[in-house]
């Protein structure tokens, strides 16, 4: 599979070039490459931050929301943090089971189970997304400002673009 990206990814690129007369003008699969490759590569370089405190990817995202949100009813946590209802039920039982959350129903609406951060988890969530937002800054340091600010904005349309494109669902 790989070869056969390199292949495309070199046809693809001499036809942009003749096309565009750029060489430095990619297209939108070597854009989505690009990022693919990054994310794998951000998520690899921040991983020991989350092995080291114990937590799992879907346990850190849950706190994470839970950290920056407040609390949050269960079905609206999956998402916020990019998880199917069956995981998220799931990681919130392992980290009910852990202490760090609590999950009791809501006051306005007893049919609502609410999800608050406990002491211990948001003293544990703090210190690891401190330590991550850390990593993420120092990795980005040496970016200049106005490099970072072109970054954000070409990624926020990206991503509004791409939204656009979805299906609508029912």
């Amino acid at each position: 599979m790989q070869n056969a990206l390199k292949s495309h990814h070199a046809s693809t690129k001499s036809r942009n070039e003749k096309k565009s007369g750029k060489e430095n003008d990619p297209d939108g699969l070597r854009i989505w490459l690009l990022l693919i490759k990054s994310y794998h590569s951000l998520l690899e370089c921040t991983a020991h931050t989350l092995r080291a405190s114990g937590l799992g990817d879907s346990d850190f995202r849950v706190l994470e929301a839970l950290l920056h949100k407040g609390p949050l009813p269960v079905n609206t946590i999956g998402a916020k943090v990019f998880l199917a209802p069956g995981s998220i039920s799931v990681a919130v039982d392992r980290l009910l089971h852990n202490g760090l959350v609590t999950r009791d129903l809501s006051t306005a609406d007893r049919r609502v189970r609410m999800v608050s951060l406990t002491t211990k988890g948001r003293d544990l969530i703090e210190q690891v997304f401190a330590e991550h937002a850390a990593q993420i800054n120092a990795l980005t340091a040496e970016m200049p400002g106005k490099e970072r600010r072109r970054l954000a904005d070409s990624l926020k349309w990206l991503g509004k673009r791409a939204a656009q494109q979805l299906p609508e669902q029912h």
